[in-house]
């Protein structure tokens, strides 16, 4: 691969593109770190959110930064279904590229960007930021060590989080496969490259099976009303948006979830976006398709085995994980791992301490750190900092197409190399 001349005594000039909660999260790193980067523009059709992420130079739009190159580095942030476009001409037009993911709905447009990317020969990177948090780097070092012995299988649970679900893919952006993507790809694309990561291995093989259970109209509550705010029955509602997005605001404003559901700053604003958004319609309406549980069995090379299970009705909090080994078995949560030798019969627990777990919280610190590596990385041409590559990513990417296809089809499904 060409990579572009190293670029010393200055800060990266970074230009966003698409000034969402993903997209201003890393606009706040390069806000907070002058002396690494700068935020040159910004692309995003709303003003407020172009506004909110402090760019000298605003466009509604992403191609005007292709036709004039006017940074070092671009970070596309833009809802699933709008990444192929921009990511191929700002690759095109130069720029090194921090891409959220998934990369694109389909296998076809995943495999396209792909390869436009290659033939392009620019840095890139993809938001896998799991890869990225200290705690992964504990397990990873546990397993590396050879203390657990020959890796035999793997179970890991995304506990997504009933109100969390609620919020963003029933209400959400991410609601519909047709608009978005499916939740296999749009929420847990994470944790098939983390499990692949971690134990170091290809997904060879997957079946699954799942489905959308709960959120459907025949489990309407009877005498529920079309909106929150009109709901007779609201106050015993588990996911009544009235519980979900609480009124009183913070002295410092509102924080996420509430800044996704309006722009405005008061009680008055967040009531009138319930009244009449998204956000404050009844869970039960029956706009949503995605899958709210979905289980995947996987095989890897060296035959090590792997279950995945993304679940909905859940606490929102860290992954859950088990690695079980020849010779001793691993546990953890996110926080600290356990490990038990089975030659000596000694456990030990590794404490990394409490760290924000979702998107708001900066998972683990998981976002930090994909942004000061990829900085890193566009500052000296050096790409090794970069953990989430092209060739990582569409491993990961094509275990969750397949995984897809099985659980449609009912069968097992082999999933590609390449």
């Amino acid at each position: 691969m060409t990579l572009h001349t190293p670029i010393i005594g200055r800060p990266v000039r970074v230009a966003l593109v698409g000034a969402g909660n993903r997209g201003l999260t890393y606009a706040d790193w390069i806000a907070a770190h002058p002396e690494h980067a700068e935020l040159v523009a910004v692309a995003d059709p709303r003003p407020a959110a172009r506004a909110a992420s402090g760019a000298p130079l605003e466009y509604a739009d992403w191609r005007p930064l292709a036709e004039h190159r006017i940074a070092d580095a671009v970070i596309v942030a833009t809802q699933d279904r709008d990444h192929v476009e921009p990511v191929l001409a700002l690759a095109r037009a130069g720029y090194a590229i921090l891409a959220e993911k998934p990369l694109a709905p389909t296998e076809e447009e995943t495999r396209r960007l792909v390869e436009g990317v290659r033939a392009a020969g620019v840095l890139f990177a993809v938001c896998h930021v799991m890869r990225y948090t200290p705690y992964t780097d504990l397990v990873k070092s546990v397993v590396d060590s050879g203390v657990l012995g020959e890796l035999v299988s793997l179970e890991h649970l995304e506990p997504v989080g009933w109100w969390h679900y609620a919020h963003s893919y029933v209400r959400g952006p991410w609601h519909s496969e047709r608009d978005s993507s499916p939740m296999l790809l749009a929420k847990s694309c994470h944790d098939l490259d983390w499990i692949s990561y971690v134990l170091g291995a290809r997904i060879e093989e997957v079946a699954s099976f799942g489905g959308l259970k709960h959120f459907r109209p025949q489990n309407k509550p009877a005498g529920a009303g079309e909106r929150c705010l009109d709901c007779a029955v609201e106050a015993g509602c588990p996911y009544s948006a009235l519980k979900l997005y609480p009124p009183t605001l913070r002295e410092q404003g509102p924080v996420w979830p509430v800044t996704h559901v309006t722009e405005a700053t008061d009680e008055a604003g967040l009531h009138e976006a319930l009244r009449t958004g998204p956000y404050g319609a009844c869970v039960y309406a029956g706009g949503n398709d995605v899958v709210d549980h979905q289980v995947v069995a996987m095989r890897l090379t060296g035959s090590v085995t792997a279950t995945f299970q993304m679940m909905a009705f859940t606490e929102q909090t860290h992954r859950q994980t088990r690695i079980f080994g020849s010779h001793g078995w691993l546990s953890g949560d996110g926080e600290r791992i356990t490990v038990q030798d089975f030659r000596t019969g000694h456990s030990r627990v590794h404490e990394l301490g409490a760290s924000g777990s979702n998107a708001a919280e900066g998972h683990g610190g998981g976002d930090t750190a994909l942004v000061e590596a990829f900085v890193r990385a566009v500052a000296t041409g050096d790409p090794g900092a970069i953990r989430s590559g092209t060739d990582a990513s569409l491993g990961s990417h094509l275990a969750a197409f397949a995984a897809e296809r099985a659980r449609h089809t009912r069968t097992v499904q082999q999933v590609p190399a390449r």
